[in-house]
């Protein structure tokens, strides 16, 4: 009896379902659930703006790992929180024999992902790097200062976002003595 139904069904009828959702997802406005908010205008990145490059004094180490071999700092007096939803900070990582990688990037909670803006050419200037794109923050020991700074200070999960000076306080906090 059931197979006689489905027969007996115009071809049609799955082409007018999927019109029939499709019109009735056009009425409520693109929503996708019954209690999603209303739907969020388009994300634009703000304007680049360089910071001046650290001074020692600035920089805030935080943990990483008990593997790491080098010490990462945050300049204090670079971080900054975007209207576009963007933690903006210069990163030091300083090798055990003394080399130096420092670099302006931004942090993206709400897609967990990061973005390289400048590179510093000793202590002298900020250069734009050849590539500059988002990219995915994972936590693997390679590149785990993002996912520390992530997870313990820019974007706790399940927490209103932290203020600029919410986020100096807990990286002083939990800053090793030097």
């Amino acid at each position: 009896m059931v197979s006689a139904f489905f027969s007996l069904r115009p071809p049609m009828a799955g082409v007018v379902a999927v019109v029939l959702a499709a019109l009735l997802s056009a009425c409520m406005g693109g929503r996708t659930a019954l209690f999603e908010d209303e739907a969020r205008p388009e994300w634009k990145e703000g304007a680049l703006e360089l910071p001046p490059l650290p001074f020692e004094k600035d920089l805030i180490p935080f943990h990483v790992s008990s593997n790491a071999s080098a010490a990462f700092y945050v300049d204090g007096r670079s971080l900054r929180l975007g209207d576009d939803g963007i933690v903006r900070f210069t990163l030091l990582v300083r090798a055990a024999g003394g080399a130096e990688n420092l670099s302006y990037e931004g942090m993206r909670c709400e897609t967990a992902e990061r973005k390289l803006y400048a590179i510093g050419r000793g202590k002298s200037e900020w250069v734009l790097p050849r590539v500059a794109e988002w990219q995915r923050i994972s936590d693997n020991s390679l590149n785990r200062q993002y996912a520390v700074l992530a997870k313990e200070f820019f974007c706790p999960p399940g927490a209103i976002l932290p203020t600029r000076d919410e986020i100096l306080g807990l990286l002083r906090s939990a800053a090793p003595v030097r």
